[in-house]
């Protein structure tokens, strides 16, 4: 029988490229949905639904009627676990892009009762977190002791992505969030910091600053023995990160504290990279480093990948779970981070399928 898969946020520029990735690694069925009903049905392969999220009957006769539900409507700050909890009554697989750290807190909260309805719900399988979070294992598995986990990030103008990253973005500028640091939590400001971290061309030295990511409390969850992990974020061109530091730290925090200020300095963002996006291009660079012990002997080893295209790369991300789930390759019930549900020869696989080259060597 033809496999189903239904994507919520399917219309969006990281859902449709999460569509097009499952589209062309499986045979599946494949229906997006969004919130408004289109006037003329594109050509496409897809079948286009409108869905409002809070009907709740509707979207629990879509869910009944797939194999497997990909989550990708964000901003995921304002998500509850609805949709995720429908997944777990009715037996569904669950995969999603979330990024957001309230997000993930909450779907984690219900690892128990999906794993007793053999329910698996991987969370957080983009770009970053995503094959960001898989890079870090490679890592990891490199060491007889890990101990620091250094993940860094560098986005090109918009990434290609839309408003919603724009709203992603700031909505990760409101509040000092805690990290992992020497065995001990911290809290820190975002967006403060920073550091210039080398990344693979076109991009090389790049300024990098503390942002709020999920990855910085599931990465010491799934590596307990680590005691720092650092998650760093920056943009092309520079003077983007330099009016991103000046919105966190020099606008009143109302600016960003309410959703009306968080719309507004998104439209303007997304107006801005709509120009510098010509020059800059939309791609995106990640570089895993970590530290630890091997052979007895304190060593360093780093992971890297660029990518022409952000949305693109988080299609790929979160398609190739997707296919590893409908292959049934991969089977884990419960809520698991990317990281933890992901074996790194899966991850290998499914990025040599996709012409992703992550270059990994000793320092």
């Amino acid at each position: 029988m033809t496999q189903r898969v239904l994507i919520l946020g399917g219309r969006g520029r990281i859902g449709n490229s999460v569509a097009q990735d499952i589209a062309k690694h499986t045979q599946a069925e494949i229906t997006v949905t969004g919130r408004k009903a289109i006037e003329k049905q594109q050509e496409s392969s897809f079948k286009h639904l409108a869905l409002d999220l809070s009907d709740t009957e509707r979207l629990r006769e879509l869910i009944s009627n797939s194999d497997i539900l990909v989550h990708c409507a964000g901003p995921f700050h304002y998500r509850d676990t609805s949709v995720l909890q429908i997944c777990i009554e009715q037996g569904i697989n669950y995969v999603d892009v979330s990024d957001h750290r309230s997000y993930t807190s909450k779907v984690l909260a219900l690892h128990e009762q999906a794993a007793q309805k053999g329910v698996t719900a991987i969370i957080n399988t983009g770009i970053f977190p995503g094959i960001s979070n898989s890079m870090v294992r490679q890592c990891v598995e490199q060491f007889d002791e890990p101990e620091n986990i250094h993940l860094s990030y560098v986005v090109a103008g918009s990434g290609g992505a839309g408003v919603t990253v724009m709203r992603t973005t700031f909505l990760g500028l409101q509040n000092p969030f805690q990290v992992w640091i020497n065995g001990k939590w911290e809290t820190v400001k975002p967006y403060t910091e920073r550091e210039t971290v080398a990344f693979p061309e076109p991009y090389g030295k790049s300024g990098v600053y503390w942002f709020d990511m999920p990855e910085t409390f599931t990465l010491p969850k799934a590596f307990p023995t680590v005691k720092s992990v650092i998650t760093k974020f920056g943009s092309v061109p520079d003077f983007y990160n330099h009016l991103t530091w000046i919105a966190a730290n020099i606008f009143p925090k109302s600016w960003i504290q309410n959703s009306g200020g968080v719309e507004f300095l998104s439209q303007v963002s997304h107006f801005m990279t709509d120009v510098s996006d010509n020059f800059s291009g939309i791609g995106v660079a990640i570089r895993s480093e970590v530290v630890g012990i091997k052979d007895g002997l304190t060593r360093s080893y780093c992971s890297t990948l660029a990518h022409e295209n952000t949305s693109i790369a988080a299609g790929y991300g979160t398609g190739s779970i997707a296919q590893l789930l409908l292959a049934s390759k991969l089977k884990k019930p419960g809520v698991h981070t990317v990281e933890e549900a992901l074996p790194t020869d899966l991850f290998a696989e499914t990025m040599h399928e996709r012409n992703v080259k992550i270059n990994q060597y000793w320092l």
